[in-house]
C-alpha cells in the first residue's frame, strides 16, 4: 500500500504493461487526475481506482451522507467515554480505518490519541484541506496486498454493505487479522437497509418497506450481497477472533422518539436518509434493478417517493444497527484453548 498522504498506488494499479516506459510521468499524472475527477453516471460521480467500480458514488453529496452517519453513531454512543469505538484499546500506535469515507472518523480519533498514526483508506480522495500530523488519507484499494510495516492495534471498518463479493469479504479480514498486533482488536460498524416499524403508525403497504427488498435484490444480482449486518460476526470469528462482542442499535429516523438523545439521532439520521438514499440506490437500481434495470428518472421518482412518505411527522420508523468488535488472539490464548481440562 502506499504510504503517501492522498496518494495512489499507481504501480500496483493503473500503468498497463505496453506503456511507454519514457513516457511514465505524463500517465501517472494523467492516472492520478482521473482519480480525482471520477466517472460521472446518472449525474453522481464515482470512483475509478477499482475496475470494478463502486455502488455508491465519491462526490459531495455523498460525503454529506457520511458526515451525517459519523454524527448519529457519535451521538447514540455519546454517554461512553469514548464514543468513537467500543474495543477496550488503550495507548494505540497505529491504527487502520478501512472505508474512510470523508476521513472524519480517522481525523477525531487522531485528534483523541495524538501518539498513534492514524491511517484512514478508502478509494476516491476524501474531501479535506487539513488533517492533525499523525493522520494520514490515502486513496487505494484495501483488497491488494498490504504493505505497510507496522502491525495495528486497531482496526476499524464501518458501513462496507454491498461493497465486496464473499470471497472479497473472506480476503479482507484475513488480511485484518494478518495486519494485527497479537492481542490487537477488530472493530465494525454496519446499518440495515430495512426500516422497521413496532407501533403500526407507517401502513404495511408504505413504501419504505420497500427499499431494503430493492436493494437486496440488487446487489444480490450483482454478486455483492446486501446484508452484512447479519453475517459479519460470523465473517469475523471464521477469520480467527475471540472475545467477540455485539452491541446492537434501532436507529429512529426522525424526531419521533421521546428520549432525548434518540431524538437527536432521529433528526440526524433523517437528513441521512434524506441525503443519502439516491446516492446508495442509484448505481444498484439502474445496473441490476428488479425486473430490468432502471432509468435515472425512475430511480429519482422512487427516491421522492420515499423522502415524502419518511417526512410524515405521524409515522415512527427506524432501521437496525450493529457493533462488533474482537480481539487477535494472543500466544497464551492458544495454549489455554490447547492444555484446558
Amino acid at each position: 500500500m502506499s504510504e503517501d498522504i492522498i496518494a495512489p498506488d499507481t504501480d500496483l494499479h493503473f500503468i498497463k504493461d505496453n506503456h511507454d516506459p519514457q513516457d511514465w510521468q505524463s500517465e501517472t499524472t494523467s492516472i492520478a487526475s482521473s482519480i480525482y475527477k471520477g466517472l460521472v453516471e446518472n449525474g453522481r460521480k464515482y470512483q475509478t481506482l477499482r475496475e470494478q467500480g463502486s455502488h455508491v458514488p465519491s462526490d459531495e453529496q455523498m460525503f454529506e451522507t457520511y458526515e451525517a452517519s459519523h454524527l448519529l453513531a457519535f451521538i447514540i454512543d455519546s454517554d461512553k467515554g469514548n464514543a468513537l469505538f467500543q474495543a477496550p484499546v488503550e495507548k494505540p500506535k497505529h491504527i487502520l480505518d478501512i472505508g474512510t469515507g470523508n476521513g472524519t472518523w480517522a481525523i477525531d480519533v487522531a485528534d483523541l490519541f495524538p501518539d498513534a498514526t492514524v491511517r484512514g483508506v478508502d478509494l476516491f480522495p476524501p474531501p479535506v484541506t487539513w488533517l492533525p500530523p499523525n493522520c494520514i488519507l490515502e486513496v487505494d484499494d484495501i483488497l491488494q496486498q498490504w504493505t505497510w510495516r507496522d502491525p495495528f492495534d486497531l482496526v476499524h471498518l464501518r458501513l462496507l454493505d454491498a461493497a465486496f463479493t464473499p470471497e472479497e469479504t473472506d480476503h479482507l479480514y484475513q488480511q485484518c487479522y494478518d495486519h494485527l498486533q497479537p492481542g490487537g482488536w477488530i472493530e465494525q460498524l454496519e446499518m440495515s437497509s430495512f426500516i422497521e416499524c413496532d407501533d403500526g403508525s407507517a401502513p404495511n403497504n408504505s413504501i419504505l418497506f420497500d427499499w431494503g427488498h430493492r436493494l437486496t435484490t440488487a446487489a444480490n444480482k450483482a454478486g455483492r450481497p446486501l446484508g452484512i449486518m447479519r453475517t459479519f460476526q460470523g465473517s469475523i470469528e471464521k477469520a480467527g477472533f475471540v472475545d467477540i462482542q455485539t452491541k446492537d442499535y434501532k436507529w429512529p429516523i426522525g424526531p419521533w422518539p421521546r428520549d432525548k438523545i434518540l431524538k437527536e439521532v432521529g433528526s440526524v439520521n433523517y437528513q441521512h436518509w434524506l441525503i443519502g438514499m439516491e446516492g446508495y440506490g442509484m448505481w444498484l437500481l439502474t445496473k441490476y434493478g428488479d425486473p430490468v434495470p432502471w432509468t435515472k428518472e425512475g430511480v429519482q421518482v422512487y427516491v421522492a417517493k420515499m423522502r415524502k412518505e419518511l417526512s410524515n411527522p405521524r409515522i415512527h420508523v427506524y432501521h437496525r444497527a450493529r457493533r462488533i468488535w474482537a480481539r487477535k488472539p494472543v500466544d497464551e490464548d492458544w495454549v489455554k484453548v490447547e492444555f484446558s481440562p
